[in-house]
């Protein structure tokens, strides 16, 4: 028997159809094999199909959104018959659920009516369609549960912002460890300093900011403190990190390294920067380059940064950013 221990998977909320349950309109799925096969190794799924759960069966006729793009009501495309009543209770119903579940994120199915995050097209009286609204079900969940990273399934396929997701579902999973273990001033000293350099990849001016409010710490309750250092430090990383802030990052680490290293190896960590920087190489290549010195020279600031390791490498997330 196997005494190798497993972490438990991290709970994300999904659209059904993208799991291959047969829940749309026409009775088929959208399965994805991304989301269901690789992600699903990593995350346990908390999957949702609101037409299903308001009665709407299987098959069903389709619907759209009409009128404006802030409050749109979601009609039948043949019989007329409105279903923004029933989809918006059971919209919040369900999303007030989600936000007692510790969800760390949410992948919705595109250009859908229900679970569209965005650029949803909405008909006006004359028939003509506009893209720029939101489903009725995703629009609550973003509401209801503001902190979690969402995304489509359409979007994940930029290698770029399936980088930046994931890598806020693995944060969001560790800061909910965070707050609902044994929190002190102390863990979460700790717990800051580790995502240093991964928060200064996204903002700089955010990191700044929670580190004035750890400094704080002992000003606040424990309840206040959670709860502002959680709101900024998931705000943090929703600002995309780029090649220049990447860089930016691994010129500060290689910065630790002022005497362990010969010119030689200090001439190829910095040739690997720069062909980053260039856009010659992935982002893996100096964050390998890096690791290799951290582990070699036992750096022991650097090798508790989660920057390094944010997220499994058999994702190979920074293989293609």
């Amino acid at each position: 028997m196997s005494t190798e221990r497993r972490e438990p998977k991290i709970r994300v909320g999904v659209s059904s159809c993208l799991l291959g349950e047969r829940v749309r309109w026409n009775g088929d799925h959208k399965q994805d094999l991304y989301v269901k096969g690789l992600l699903g190794q990593y995350f346990e799924w908390v999957p949702t199909c609101p037409e299903v759960e308001i009665g709407m069966g299987i098959p069903r006729e389709t619907v759209q959104l009409q009128g404006g793009a802030h409050q749109p009501r979601m009609v039948g495309t043949r019989s007329g018959q409105d279903w923004t009543a029933p989809m918006n209770r059971y919209s919040r119903q369900r999303a007030k659920e989600l936000a007692n579940l510790n969800l760390c994120g949410y992948i919705f199915k595109n250009r859908s009516p229900s679970c569209g995050i965005a650029r949803i097209k909405v008909y006006g009286s004359d028939g003509r369609a506009t893209p720029n609204g939101r489903g009725l079900f995703a629009g609550a969940v973003m509401e209801h549960v503001p902190w979690i990273p969402i995304e489509d399934e359409g979007r994940l396929r930029d290698a770029r912002i399936r980088e930046n997701f994931i890598t806020r579902v693995f944060a969001c999973h560790r800061l909910l460890q965070l707050l609902h273990g044994r929190f002190t001033r102390k863990a979460l000293v700790e717990f800051h300093t580790a995502h240093k350099f991964l928060l200064m990849a996204h903002s700089r001016k955010h990191y700044d900011a929670l580190g004035r409010l750890v400094a704080q710490a002992k000003q606040m309750t424990p309840l206040d403190l959670k709860n502002r250092y959680a709101e900024e430090f998931m705000r943090a990383l929703s600002y995309k990190s780029t090649p220049k802030k990447n860089t930016d990052v691994l010129y500060h680490m290689l910065g630790f390294f002022k005497k362990q290293l010969s010119a030689v190896e200090k001439q190829d960590v910095i040739e690997a920067i720069e062909d980053y920087r260039s856009g010659l190489v992935p982002l893996i290549v100096p964050v390998t380059l890096i690791r290799h010195h951290v582990r070699k020279h036992r750096v022991e600031y650097l090798n508790d940064q989660i920057y390094l390791n944010p997220h499994p490498k058999e994702l190979m997330l920074r293989n293609h950013v």
